[in-house]
């Protein structure tokens, strides 16, 4: 067996709850971008891999595909919710927001196209409730007198998510700007909230 000490013959302190916390966060960054990258079916070991934890260690926290994609799901409705609710908000801004999760996040789009969730019908009624909390946070940020209405700014969102495609994070970037200008819809800096 193996002993791992640092120089000085101590062994390597155990971090515990902050270890499997930083795990955690860099297993949900790891998945946004290797979905991205490569679809939803993408190999978990590459996740892993991505996020310098072993395959043991992904599945602590995450016991299947179903509970990574939907923890990647729940942190990017949590910082479109944490947009919104900043005090200097606008919808260009919350936008901008949804746009950059739109080009990182593979699983995103699917949430926003949660009738795609097929027949499982606990995936499906939890898709719709995220894409409520997404459409609550933009509806709440739409000036009165808007060229959209709040039907139609949720009908916009399918629209330019559904044009998200393309090999890299830029072409797909570059498509929803498009899409929104051919709305005639203004968005804000496409980054993360509090990026």
């Amino acid at each position: 067996m193996t002993d791992h000490t640092e120089q000085e013959g101590r062994r390597p302190s155990n971090d515990g709850p902050k270890a499997a916390a930083r795990n955690r966060a860099a297993l949900v960054a790891a998945a946004r971008e290797v979905f991205a990258e490569h679809g939803l079916e993408a190999p978990l070991s590459a996740i892993a891999r991505r996020a310098g934890v072993g395959q043991g260690v992904l599945y602590r926290h995450f016991p299947d595909r179903a509970a990574l994609v939907g923890a990647v799901l729940e942190e990017n409705v949590r910082q479109m919710e944490q947009a919104a609710e900043s005090e200097d908000a606008t919808l260009p801004g919350l936008l901008g927001v949804l746009t950059w999760h739109l080009a990182e996040s593979a699983a995103f789009i699917g949430l926003l196209h949660s009738s795609r969730a097929g027949s499982r019908s606990d995936l499906r009624s939890h898709s719709t409730a995220l894409s409520e909390r997404v459409q609550r946070g933009l509806r709440a940020h739409l000036p009165r007198g808007h060229r959209l209405s709040a039907g139609d700014l949720e009908l916009a969102v399918a629209m330019v998510s559904a044009t998200v495609i393309g090999p890299t994070r830029e072409e797909r970037e570059r498509r929803a700007l498009a899409a929104w200008r051919l709305l005639g819809v203004e968005v804000g800096p496409v980054r993360p909230f509090g990026g």
